[in-house]
């Protein structure tokens, strides 16, 4: 098959990332992770990640590939506990990007969806197309449009990694008031950082990934904020990153021991998880 080629400092280009990252930690670190799709789907792809292997195998390079495939972790933990109790659910993947995460998750019983904008999901169906019971959406997440080819009767999760940060926090708080009206009794989780952390991307991290034309808004304080949006959150939890599913700080050297204190306590890097009302009876 032909590979798909991504322009470098492009919106396309930031697809790469969290899955090259994902790759490399499991060259790195295979006792800890697998992921074997994530190989396989760079390899499909027409891309100098010569690069990008020498910026993420540097100590802070290869800590930023920590960080995308302890997330990865951390989110499908997350939706299997949901499935658990609920294994007919939806499993939406918001901004999925070339994210393969319901073929991990896959219960046999579950329908995943995955939504972005149409020239990601041009390549996505190119490259990855879809398996049974799993739909691609073409749309812009602030049109609300794609809610409606969602089925949440038998529940639903929502999921977003590393999506947010590229929005304005006035939209996020639209978006995930219209989900809790749209879908009682839900669940979405993601992941963010504060301000600082927020301020530090927009400063180092895109522009020492050759990604232009792109800002970072969005950002939380902590867990308080969002209880306040609207009273439709019936529940608002967080964990670490790094070490609130699967502690890894054992497995890493001091100067990644270091990062993820520096994570943790100052730049508060969390997965967050939002459960929504239910229907009243």
């Amino acid at each position: 098959m032909e590979k798909h080629h991504i322009e470098k400092n492009t919106v396309q280009e930031t697809l790469i990332i969290p899955l090259y990252g994902r790759k490399v930690c499991a060259d790195h670190y295979p006792e800890l992770f697998e992921d074997k799709e994530a190989e396989r789907i760079c390899g499909m792809l027409d891309y100098d990640f010569a690069s990008k292997r020498k910026l993420m195998e540097s100590p802070a390079g290869l800590f930023g590939a920590l960080e995308v495939a302890q997330r990865h972790y951390d989110l499908l933990w997350e939706i299997r506990n949901y499935l658990f109790d609920h294994p007919q659910a939806a499993v939406v993947n918001l901004g999925c990007g070339l994210d393969d995460s319901f073929n991990k998750v896959d219960n046999g019983h579950c329908h995943g969806y995955n939504i972005d904008l149409p020239e990601v999901i041009a390549i996505r169906n190119e490259l990855l197309g879809t398996k049974e019971r799993e739909t691609n959406i073409a749309c812009d997440l602030n049109d609300f449009s794609w809610m409606d080819h969602v089925d949440g009767s038998k529940g639903a999760i929502f999921f977003a990694a590393g999506v947010f940060y590229y929005f304005r926090k006035e939209d996020v708080r639209r978006l995930f008031i219209t989900m809790a009206e749209r879908f009682p009794g839900a669940v979405v989780v993601f992941d963010c950082c504060n301000d600082r952390g927020a301020r530090m991307m927009r400063k180092t991290w895109l522009k020492e990934a050759g990604i232009s034309g792109v800002e970072a808004y969005f950002s939380l304080e902590d867990e308080n904020e969002l209880k306040t949006w609207n009273d439709r959150f019936m529940k608002v939890s967080t964990r670490s990153y790094m070490r609130g599913y699967r502690d890894i700080y054992s497995n890493v050297n001091l100067f990644h021991k270091l990062m993820m204190v520096f994570c943790d306590r100052l730049v508060r890097m969390k997965i967050y998880k939002i459960v929504f009302k239910g229907e009243e009876r």
